[in-house]
């Protein structure tokens, strides 16, 4: 008797923490979502173009990327007068490099673990809405310091094993920092993003600034110049171009 009432008590305990566990990861996510904008808001965006500008050793280069939500995303980017074309339409992929950045210089398939990776660009809205809308697991772990300040950090698992490490400050519930870890050839690699300058378009809230690794080498920050919401958007645009 003595042993069945512990066993209870402990079967208990472990329920009532799981269950806050949930209730704090669903508040966290209810306070997230209130500060980007109304849920039916973002459900009304069908399509963006994002310009964004940034430096690489002293280049100063100027993205488009284009996005018809859920269906495909293109980003083209011009370094040094040449162009590279990063798409993907539907389930697949391609690119346009440059040979002196080590393509063909013409339309390439993307490699399916690259398609994967990218495949979450066709829907828009942070890291955590995103990842809501696809059904992926949320967890709260910890509040904690980041530079100083309170944050959240949430765990996001992916069905297909990737994992990332999600940053929400504790007085404006924005994202902050995300750390991320997916499959690339077999092997684990990380990345790193950091999120400010949030700003609102047509009521709903954007990082306007990004600091990331630079392919170069060190960090760079990326600067959002414009977001236009609903535009039209040729889905033509998507497609690999045939020869």
């Amino acid at each position: 008797m003595k042993n069945t009432f512990k066993a209870l008590c402990l079967s208990t305990m472990v329920f009532c923490s799981l269950a806050l566990r949930a209730q704090s990861t669903e508040e966290v996510l209810s306070k997230h979502q209130t500060a980007m904008g109304s849920p039916e808001k973002w459900s009304s965006v069908k399509s963006l173009v994002m310009k964004n500008k940034f430096s690489v050793q002293g280049m100063d280069i100027e993205s488009k990327s284009s996005v018809l939500v859920g269906k495909g995303f293109r980003t083209e980017v011009e370094v040094m007068g040449a162009k590279i074309i990063t798409a993907i339409n539907g389930d697949s992929g391609w690119m346009l490099r440059p040979a002196m950045m080590g393509g063909t210089g013409e339309p390439e398939i993307m490699p399916a673990d690259q398609v994967k990776m990218s495949a979450s660009q066709k829907n828009i809205g942070s890291a955590l809405i995103i990842a809501k809308k696809e059904g992926d697991t949320i967890e709260l772990i910890s509040k904690e310091k980041l530079d100083g300040a309170d944050v959240y950090l949430l765990k996001v698992n992916k069905a297909n094993g990737d994992e990332s490490q999600v940053y929400v400050s504790a007085s404006t519930y924005f994202i902050v920092k995300v750390v991320g870890k997916v499959k690339v050839n077999g092997q684990d690699v990380e990345s790193e993003v950091v999120y400010s300058n949030y700003k609102a378009v047509d009521g709903l809230f954007f990082p306007h600034s990004m600091e990331t690794a630079s392919p170069m080498g060190g960090m760079m920050t990326v600067d959002t110049v414009s977001i236009e919401i609903n535009p039209a958007i040729d889905e033509k645009i998507f497609a690999k171009p045939t020869k």
